[in-house]
């Protein structure tokens, strides 16, 4: 069995929708299919939760009318049987119908999170009624939310996962597809919840973890993880092979394609992840295994609002406590930090969350003089033990030599070598970088 993810733009339209359906019934193998809202919808239904947080009653349910009148040319264009388009339209208009009632009720959080799931309810049921209009009794839909669970620390509760989710399989053993949502879930008291980190993604790769699958697929809208930004940098090319440990730094150091937190699952379990390009099926993607496969260099990511902090203080001199009383700050403030230099008298410290950063200067500066510089980029690059590789690092600053570099992190991890420089100097960089790097 394999689980085989698509986002958003792979359904967000009835044509899409049906390439999906072909692509998943190509051969007989099982599979689970892991489906996220029609791409739109999701931030629509946060915007109408908003409105209604805000009072703003009126406002939500005029949201909420011109989000369902996008579904009725949808429905039309998708199925062909009347019968087909009956099932659909009423689907559609319960789930719409039960958030027009929930907006009329009092405000409290929980309904944000149940309004934001209906579009991947919505989208998971109008692609199971195509699906049994083109191949009657091949398919099952299997509701998230049956199965997918946190426990109180608000991580995947695998054992339960598993669990209950075998028992479903075990249920409709005649079936060759099982079709589900991405990002819903319930919590540790049973209400629903959704995934904030990873989305649809997560789910994917906890499915296949829950079930010791042959390989995960994250079909998506580009061929697999490309060795440099393709936004800003020409003749990128995607790359082939990465293991566990690099796909999660370039996930972490800003590749869009997939969350960091995806890769923990499937690492975990030693499960096969492959991205692949729902427009061009038959691209090889990139394969993320637990494969060491040493090369220079990989790829190139790049991380965006970034804030940089320096404490300098004579105080660090021949010092112990004084970096654990640092830490400690930003642990009060549950602020991550990406990157961290040290010298006799300073530690330079960077953040990408900065709600908390006048509380976290405020308390820092009972230790020394603080520096802040905000709009800072990291410039991640990764490899299998880049670190380690000789001649890398003068290739780095042959290509930084007219760039100013804010801070280095080299040897911190055997698969990555960070810079941070400040933002309006990130195209320069990549490009520079890429040139240097990759031969271009």
């Amino acid at each position: 069995m394999k689980v085989y993810k698509f986002g958003g733009t792979s359904v967000g339209t009835p044509d899409r929708m049906k390439h999906v359906a072909k692509l998943i019934t190509a051969d007989n193998e099982k599979k689970i299919i892991v489906l996220s809202a029609i791409s739109g919808t999701t931030n629509t239904l946060v915007e109408i939760g908003d409105l209604f947080r805000l009072g703003n009653i009126d406002g939500a349910l005029a949201r909420l009318e011109e989000l369902r009148a996008t579904y009725d040319p949808f429905i039309q264009s998708l199925l062909t049987e009347a019968s087909n388009k009956k099932i659909a339209f009423k689907i559609v208009n319960q789930y719409f119908d039960e958030m027009h009632r929930l907006i009329h009720q009092p405000f409290y959080n929980q309904i944000l999170k149940i309004i934001v799931v209906n579009g991947e309810l919505i989208s998971t049921h109008l692609f199971q009624t195509y699906l049994n209009e083109k191949h009657p009794g091949h398919s099952v839909l299997i509701p998230a939310a049956e199965f997918m669970y946190l426990n109180e620390s608000e991580e995947p509760n695998m054992a339960l996962i598993s669990a209950k989710l075998e028992s479903l399989l075990n249920q409709n053993t005649n079936y060759e597809l099982f079709v589900t949502q991405g990002f819903i879930c319930r919590n540790c008291s049973g209400g629903i919840d959704n995934l904030n980190r990873g989305g649809s993604d997560y789910s994917a790769t906890i499915m296949g973890a829950a079930l010791n699958v042959k390989e995960i697929q994250i079909w998506t809208d580009i061929d697999g993880m490309h060795n440099n930004d393709p936004r800003i940098v020409d003749n990128t090319k995607p790359i082939s092979n990465l293991s566990f440990e690099e796909a999660g730094e370039l996930a972490y150091f800003g590749a869009k394609i997939l969350h960091p937190t995806c890769i923990i699952p499937a690492q975990q379990f030693d499960i096969p992840v492959r991205i692949k390009n729902t427009m061009k099926p038959f691209a090889y993607g990139t394969l993320i295994t637990s494969n060491q496969n040493p090369e220079t260099v990989k790829a190139i990511a790049a991380k965006d609002g970034i804030t940089a902090i320096k404490i300098k203080s004579s105080r660090m001199i021949l010092a112990y406590g004084f970096l654990r009383k640092v830490f400690e700050v930003f642990e009060q403030y549950q602020t991550p930090i990406d990157m961290i230099t040290t010298s006799e008298i300073a530690v330079s410290i960077t953040i990408d969350d900065p709600k908390f950063l006048e509380q976290i200067i405020q308390d820092l500066q009972k230790y020394g003089k603080v520096e802040v510089d905000v709009n800072q980029t990291i410039i991640c690059i990764v490899g299998d033990m880049v670190a380690e590789q000789k001649g890398i690092s003068s290739e780095i600053f042959k290509a930084l030599e007219e760039i100013p570099i804010r801070m280095i992190s080299y040897g911190g991890s055997r698969n990555n070598i960070s810079l941070l420089v400040k933002n309006n100097l990130k195209e320069k960089t990549l490009k520079s970088l890429n040139s240097h790097l990759f031969n271009l």
